[in-house]
């Protein structure tokens, strides 16, 4: 007996299937699928978010300083003479970032190994390319996700399956599978 279903695919049609399914999970908070592919959804996504919940506060806050070149009222950079060459006016800017402990950086990289990236479009702009921005799951993950399953006593129930009905075209049990 195998240890996971096949839903009647090659395997890598079938761990393609699952990784966009995951990470539509993931990023949406919930969807209708069959419910051979939920469970094996629920399988993949409790794993992941796990993985999430332990590592969340794993990272050490740093300063950094950088230079960034200073701009007039339109935006433009603002120019200097320097032995006869025009040159740009630099500033130089402290700031903190979040810098990954070994562990969550190891995490982060197995979640978007598996994870598909993902591009958000904005609504208002729609058919424009520059209005499409690249969403970090990983980092929606730790920072949004997983601080709610944090408090919680137990682990794993990240996810719930709620039978839907049978599809009309082919009678394949329908389910809505959401983040709890």
């Amino acid at each position: 007996m195998a240890g996971y279903r096949k839903l009647g695919r090659t395997s890598d049609q079938r761990r393609a299937l699952l990784r966009n399914q995951v990470t539509a999970l993931l990023v949406n908070g919930k969807m209708v699928t069959t419910e051979a592919k939920a469970k094996e959804i629920r399988r993949i996504a409790e794993s992941i978010i796990a993985l999430a919940v332990k590592e969340k506060d794993n990272y050490e806050t740093v300063k950094v300083s950088s230079k960034v070149a200073q701009k007039d009222k339109d935006g433009k950079r603002v120019k200097q003479v320097v032995d006869g060459k025009k040159v740009d006016v630099f500033d130089t800017v402290e700031k903190e970032i979040k810098k990954d402990k070994p562990s969550r950086l190891h995490a982060r990289r197995k979640m978007n190994a598996y994870l598909c990236p993902v591009k958000k479009v904005d609504s208002s702009v729609l058919g424009k390319k520059k209005a499409t921005k690249e969403v970090d799951v990983a980092q929606m993950l730790f920072d949004e996700i997983a601080p709610k399953y944090a408090q919680s006593k137990h682990n794993g129930g990240y996810t719930r399956i709620v039978k839907i009905g049978q599809r009309k075209g082919d009678a394949a049990m329908e389910v809505l599978i959401e983040l709890v």
